[in-house]
């Protein structure tokens, strides 16, 4: 079962409390499924029960225990946990083969990932005014249509039906990719802004970072081929992997990586990537900068020791994704710095000797993104709106981005199955990026 069957799943879970009078509420059009925070339990978590909570009239928690024998009869539900205010914690049978599905599934479909019949056999007429945003905007939603088996026309000539807020310039000078983008990714009642800040190699630039992921995806990609291996969907850790309590923090659980020497051998900031930039104290957790390293994480260098990489430039730290989740999602780092003191203070117990301790990984947070894909795909065809593909690219780039760094083996570490699977969850992000950034009429490259 994916994020999105779970989902809907949930939304049945609803309708089923609705129809035997449970609950006396309006079934909502999507429910959240995140992994769960702290605190949490199982494989994913939903905070549905807090969302109906007020137009119900009752508890939140209240709500969880009416939706929770629902929920927990639903195929492929194992168990229903109910924690914190109302929380739904929902243990998958076989969870760990969702993710491996998953990839399976985008590396078998490729371009065509998220292509579906939500239109299939419809005409959409489109009529618009001439007008270069307008004429920008429909043959988006011509392709978008066609991944949904519809086919889309386009007229000029009143009454219109797709009039997004004209350009205030001629955004020919961007070129064309940026031009593009800046049409399409504001939402057709924004005005685009038509300035030089869409050709910026840096992280306040949508764009970039949408291409720089791909590009940074193609570069592993290409150093895998040198380092002898290639992508494999499966586990993204090593089963048996031993590590002592004082490596967890920098294990894939951590935010603090360092990229590999495969990534970024031989590389030097540029001024756009320091320019400004002042670490936290406590690090950007998205990122993977630590305290005090301002280049930390998947955008800036490390030390080397492996070959030289074939890399895009590297760019400043990029700001928190658009990603949805729900309200009780917390960093998962949040209970790492309590791991980290329960073991030192074990470890000084026994005489300072290390605990062996496996490494264990949580589904990354790129997981529902990437499962999310059709749903906003089929979206962006059906209410002609691409600036919804747009911003879901911008989503799984923000997403994609910190777990670069733990896909090519570090040191002296010899590819194993587990940089195999991470290798093909990188890849399968790109195939969405790339086919993502085609239906917008703009170029994924291969370098940046």
């Amino acid at each position: 079962m994916t994020p999105v069957e779970l989902s809907r799943t949930v939304l049945h879970a609803v309708r089923r409390a609705v129809d035997g009078g449970e609950l006396d509420v309006t079934v909502p059009e999507r429910a959240v499924v995140t992994e769960p925070g702290p605190g949490g339990c199982g494989d994913f978590s939903t905070t549905i029960a807090l969302q109906l909570a007020r137009p119900a009239g009752q508890p939140p928690r209240r709500v969880a225990e009416i939706l929770r024998p629902h929920l927990a009869d639903a195929d492929g539900v194992r168990d229903v946990v109910i924690t914190g205010p109302g929380f739904l914690n929902i243990s998958l049978d076989d969870q760990a083969d969702v993710l491996t599905a998953l990839v399976r599934e985008i590396r078998s479909r490729g371009a065509e990932y998220g292509h579906g019949d939500a239109l299939a056999g419809e005409v959409v007429a489109l009529r618009v005014p001439y007008e270069v945003r307008a004429e920008v905007v429909a043959d988006a939603v011509v392709r978008i249509v066609a991944t949904q088996g519809g086919r889309a026309t386009v007229e000029h000539g009143e009454p219109v039906n797709l009039r997004p807020v004209p350009a205030p310039e001629d955004p020919a000078p961007l070129g064309p990719d940026a031009a593009q983008w800046a049409l399409l990714h504001p939402a057709p009642h924004d005005r685009p802004r038509i300035t030089a800040d869409h050709l910026v190699q840096r992280e306040g630039n949508p764009l970039f970072r949408v291409r720089y992921a791909h590009a940074r995806i193609r570069s592993l990609s290409r150093n895998a081929a040198r380092l002898g291996f290639t992508a494999e969907p499966g586990p993204l850790h090593e089963p048996t992997s031993q590590v002592s309590t004082s490596q967890v923090s920098t294990s894939l659980v951590s935010t603090g990586h360092e990229p590999t020497g495969q990534e970024s051998a031989g590389h030097q900031p540029t001024g756009h990537e320091s320019a400004g930039h002042q670490p936290t104290a406590h690090g950007d957790a998205r990122f993977g900068h630590g305290a005090g390293r301002p280049y930390g994480g998947p955008f800036g260098p490390a030390a080397d020791t492996a070959p030289a990489a074939d890399t895009a430039p590297a760019a400043d730290t990029a700001p928190a994704a658009d990603v949805v989740t729900g309200t009780d999602a917390q960093d998962v780092d949040t209970g790492t710095e309590a791991q980290e003191a329960e073991a030192q203070e074990a470890d000084a117990q026994s005489g300072g000797a290390p605990r062996r301790t496996p490494v264990t990984t949580p589904p990354p947070p790129l997981q529902t993104p990437l499962a999310d894909h059709p749903r906003v795909l089929a979206l962006a065809a059906t209410q002609r709106a691409p600036d919804r593909l747009a911003r879901h690219l911008v989503t799984v780039a923000d997403a994609v981005l910190p777990f670069l760094p733990c896909v090519l083996p570090r040191g002296e570490e010899k590819p194993s199955a587990a940089h195999r699977a991470r290798l093909a969850l990188a890849e399968a992000a790109g195939t969405v990026l790339a086919g993502g950034l085609s239906l917008l009429g703009i170029d994924a490259p291969e370098h940046l």
